[in-house]
């Protein structure tokens, strides 16, 4: 009965976890962050709230949203709910890391792969030994099945055309950095504007990326540069660069670092202010409350918590 009330007046049930997160924290961004929600999708779910129960449930305060006096009569109810969720229904399905048999698939490119894999990997090994992990690679427009299918757990990135009706969590914000081979001679610990615009480049344009290149806010600044090669690979532009010493690519910082370390190519700061952006994981709701994937979220926040540039 009070499920198919609930459905004739068109309330998602997803909402009740909302509620109990604005009542239990008294703050959009807050509650956002615990249910791995963005803050726009969050006052979405609030809005959608409010319209069913025609009251505005959370007020702005000094000291944050307070609930007003339907939101504290529903309280008991929303809170009730969902401990009940949590202590009956969740207790039965705990993961445990320590004896669990599981192999986990991850979706990312070369760059997650060759960067932030390894330290993954090490951490993976020691709290669940019994656990495997495989990286898949998937075409941007077929993520949203894959991660509702559960063909992969996760989907790592810098996706610009987020799927719809995926969950999501910042993981790590990446600056830019320009490479160049160790034998150019021409180029000292800095590289001017015209010599980064008469230079010919390596760009990388991921599969089935409609935005262009991975770099294209490189053309933002309004002066054409001249595009050699272009490779849907990370991996080969330092061994390219190091063959062909007149060739320099800009590429994500961690990147740069690696490569730096085998002493074929150098960094310089790009000569021209770039924006940073922002790496995400990404889950389908169908899975939000999975204990198995809410461990592995955790531990790829706490692995890129962890690292630093």
């Amino acid at each position: 009965m009070i499920m198919n009330t609930a459905h004739n007046a068109s309330l998602d049930l997803n909402l009740i976890a909302v509620f109990d997160a604005l009542l239990r924290e008294q703050n959009v961004s807050k509650a956002a962050d615990q249910l791995g929600m963005s803050q726009s999708a969050m006052s979405h779910a609030l809005r959608r709230l409010r319209e069913f129960f025609n009251d505005p449930l959370f007020v702005k305060t000094g000291r944050g949203m307070k609930p007003t006096p339907r939101a504290e009569d529903l309280a008991a109810t929303v809170l009730g709910v969902m401990g009940s969720i949590r202590n009956d229904l969740l207790v039965a399905t705990r993961f445990d890391a320590k004896k669990a048999k599981r192999a986990f698939s991850l979706c990312m490119t070369d760059l997650g792969e060759l960067i932030f894999l390894p330290p993954l990997i090490e951490r993976l090994r020691e709290a669940a030994p019994n656990c495997t992990i495989q990286s898949i690679r998937i075409r941007p427009k077929e993520i949203f099945n894959a991660l509702e299918s559960g063909e992969i757990d996760l989907a790592l990135g810098s996706l610009h055309s987020i799927p719809k009706g995926l969950f999501q969590q910042q993981l790590y914000m990446r600056s830019f950095t320009t490479i160049v081979s160790c034998k150019n001679k021409k180029i000292g610990d800095e590289i001017s504007v015209d010599q980064y615009f008469e230079m010919e480049h390596i760009t990388v344009a991921l599969a089935d990326r409609t935005e262009g290149y991975y770099d294209s806010v490189v053309d933002d600044y309004g002066r054409e540069r001249k595009i050699y090669f272009t490779t849907p690979h990370f991996l080969t532009i330092p061994l390219i660069i190091e063959r062909n010493p007149d060739l320099i690519a800009t590429v994500p910082r961690e990147l740069g670092t690696v490569f730096s370390k085998f002493n074929t190519v150098r960094m310089v700061p790009p000569p021209i202010p770039l924006p940073q952006f922002t790496l995400r994981q990404h889950w389908h709701p169908r899975y939000h409350h999975d204990e198995a994937n809410t461990w592995l979220r955790r531990l790829v926040k706490e692995t890129f918590d962890s690292l630093s540039e």
